[in-house]
């Protein structure tokens, strides 16, 4: 993994002329290498304290059958900001990977990529860090976006600023759309392509609802082990 990229003890006064230096280092480009396991991450918050959990959850991009996980435990100092998520979520999420023994292809997060007013999502950021293919695939945008067809794998492109940025891509007929964009190491297409294929029956990509069940399990056992 990358390491130095910055201090993470950024006041968010100095959050956003960052992200967009962080921005112009972003690559976009087809896969470099073969997909055989593929990491979804998320990250789980107390909602009466600064605790958190992050987690990782590697699958077969075949399968999709889970070969390895690994979680941490922390506090956050950052309080939650639109548009600045990933200062709170990246130190810990690269807390988890770094327990990983074996290094993922690609990695889908549940939030935004390039599809963010300053191109830094938490994947972008996330992908900056370990430069591994991430992808941001986010139950919500941060601009607006354009409603694509009905039907399983219609998608509609994003564009902001007069730039295409991702799609909102439909991952089941007749369900909510989710808002796809490259992270880093990957192509707009080739990240719309994964996040269907990783949802074969779900709204959500199976990494992302591995990852979920995951921290809010561990969550729930934390805080009764604390007594919370």
């Amino acid at each position: 993994m990358k390491t130095g990229l910055h201090a993470w003890d950024v006041d968010l006064t100095q959050a956003a002329p960052l992200q967009r230096h962080l921005a112009q280092q972003l690559i976009f480009q087809p896969l470099q290498r073969p997909i055989r396991r593929v990491a979804g991450v998320d990250v789980s918050y107390a909602q009466d304290s600064d605790l958190l959990v992050a987690g990782v959850m590697v699958l077969d991009a075949e399968s999709l059958n889970v070969l390895e996980e690994a979680t941490w435990v922390g506090q956050t100092a950052i309080p939650y900001v639109p548009g600045f998520l990933s200062f709170r979520e990246v130190p810990a999420l690269l807390e988890a990977l770094k327990q990983l023994k074996t290094q993922p292809d690609l990695i889908v997060c549940d939030g935004q990529g390039i599809a963010h007013p300053r191109r830094l999502g938490v994947a972008s950021h996330l992908g900056l860090w370990t430069q591994i293919p991430s992808i941001g695939c986010a139950k919500s945008p941060l601009i607006r976006c354009p409603m694509p067809g009905p039907e399983r794998g219609d998608r509609a492109a994003i564009l902001h600023r007069g730039e295409q940025v991702g799609y909102t891509l439909r991952t089941r007929t007749g369900v909510k759309p989710v808002y796809v964009s490259p992270g880093h190491l990957i192509t707009q297409d080739e990240a719309c392509d994964w996040v269907l294929k990783l949802a074969p029956k779900w709204r959500l990509p199976e990494t992302t609802r591995q990852a979920d069940r995951r921290v809010g399990e561990l969550m729930k056992e934390v805080k009764a082990q604390r007594g919370g």
